[in-house]
């Protein structure tokens, strides 16, 4: 895990205020919404996010062992 509770939030709500807007969409910019709607809602369940691990970043505060 990499992402900490604040962020995990601001992910979950923006992830679904996304997919939402989706349903409201043309069909132009359908797609792009619901992906980045989805991956917003998924990594904030899972608390990774990939590009965070890229980039050397982590806002969790508790160090889980990878062993």
């Amino acid at each position: 895990m990499n992402l900490s509770v604040f962020d995990r939030t601001v992910r979950m709500f923006a992830g679904l205020g996304l997919v939402t807007f989706d349903y409201f969409s043309n069909a132009n910019w359908e797609i792009a919404f619901l992906v980045l709607g989805t991956w917003s809602v998924f990594t904030s369940t899972f608390g990774y996010c990939p590009f965070y691990r890229i980039l050397g970043w982590n806002t969790c505060p508790t160090a889980i062992p990878t062993e």
